[in-house]
């Protein structure tokens, strides 16, 4: 499979720890909220609700009103619609200070990277003075992402790209996760619970983020243990049926396996349903990366170990408070990248998980 196809299936499945305020960083530069602003972003390229520009706060760099444009995935994908909700919290106190925040998303994700591309540049047209975007397809999103920086508009880069990506373009930052550093935290804590043999499920190889999460799997569990990969061909993306019975089979074949982890939610039900198909739910412990309510009660009931949550609430509270401190105030976190993962969602605290996805921040 070409790379920017096996990007683009990574991308769809994608925009398929206790969540801290994150005040702190729009405390140091003195704001407070409004208690009379909604916070809502404006969608699309619609211009919402813009305050009367304060003679100071509310001023960018370039001495205009601060504009911020946001580009994410669907507003109703439940992962980025979690992203939005950080970035509507964080709006508050741009819009408290007289600027605005626009999100911009796709309408699908047929053509997402030169979708992508298409809304950076719209941002940089419409007046923006920051940029706050992901690096899903870099292929085709590389060139427009530096057209805002060359520009002298900062971009911000979030969820997707790192830091190297970060560079690559001229984003002055990165706020989300990394995901060889996430696999080794989940491969450590299957160590922990002492799982010897872990099978890391992948249903989209060759792609960069998923080799890197299993990659980090093997290295996490080195120490004590071993874990393989299982590729299946992308054919069976998006099968469930296809996925539960590869598991099932390789189950089947190998009683050694003790540890299963997936690349996705969507996979981690396969695998659930694998494991009791196969009768191994006393001797294999199930965990995944990212997490939804289905994961969190499994998690609950004794019946999966763990999820590796990246937190996208945090990384669009964070994304756009750093970009409304940079632009008023000229503040920048010596940080980059700024993690918002992994954070190990298990039986200690899935507790607090359940309430953040009950108030529709996890």
């Amino acid at each position: 499979m070409e790379r920017k196809q096996i990007r683009r299936r990574l991308a769809r499945r994608r925009l398929s720890s206790v969540t801290l305020p994150a005040l702190a960083l729009l405390a140091s530069a003195g704001l407070a909220l409004s208690a009379c602003t909604s916070g809502a972003t404006s969608n699309g390229g619609s211009s919402g609700t813009t305050g009367a520009a304060p003679s100071a706060p509310g001023a960018s760099t370039a001495g205009g009103t601060i504009s911020i444009f946001v580009i994410g995935g669907k507003s109703d994908d439940p992962f980025w619609s979690k992203v939005k909700r950080g970035v509507d919290d964080a709006a508050k106190v741009v819009q408290a200070n007289g600027g605005k925040v626009t999100w911009l998303g796709p309408q699908n994700y047929d053509n997402l990277g030169p979708d992508a591309a298409k809304l950076i540049l719209t941002a940089k047209s419409q007046g923006a003075t920051a940029v706050i975007g992901a690096d899903w397809v870099p292929d085709a999103q590389d060139e427009a992402f530096k057209s805002v920086s060359d520009s002298g508009v900062p971009v911000f880069l979030y969820n997707s790209g790192g830091a190297d990506a970060a560079k690559t373009v001229g984003a002055l930052t990165y706020t989300g996760s990394d995901e060889l550093l996430a696999g080794k935290v989940g491969g450590q804590f299957f160590a922990q619970k002492g799982v010897k043999n872990v099978l890391c499920v992948n249903t989209l190889p060759g792609a960069v983020n998923t080799e890197a999460r299993c990659e980090g799997i093997s290295q996490g569990i080195s120490v004590s243990g071993k874990s393989t990969q299982l590729p299946l061909p992308s054919s069976s993306f998006g099968n469930p049926t296809a996925i539960t019975q590869a598991i099932k089979a390789t189950l089947l074949k190998d009683s050694s396996i003790d540890g299963i982890v997936t690349i996705s939610t969507q996979d981690a039900d396969s695998a659930s349903a694998a494991i009791e198909q196969a009768d191994a739910a006393s001797r294999v412990k199930l965990g995944t990366f990212d997490m939804d309510d289905t994961q969190l009660e499994r998690i609950k009931a004794g019946t999966q170990l763990f999820c590796i949550d990246q937190q996208p609430y945090m990384q669009g509270y964070l994304a756009v408070s750093q970009a409304f401190a940079y632009n008023a105030y000229g503040l920048l976190l010596p940080q980059s990248p700024l993690l918002t993962g992994p954070a190990v969602i298990n039986a200690g605290n899935v507790d607090q998980a359940l309430a953040g996805a009950k108030a529709g921040v996890r």
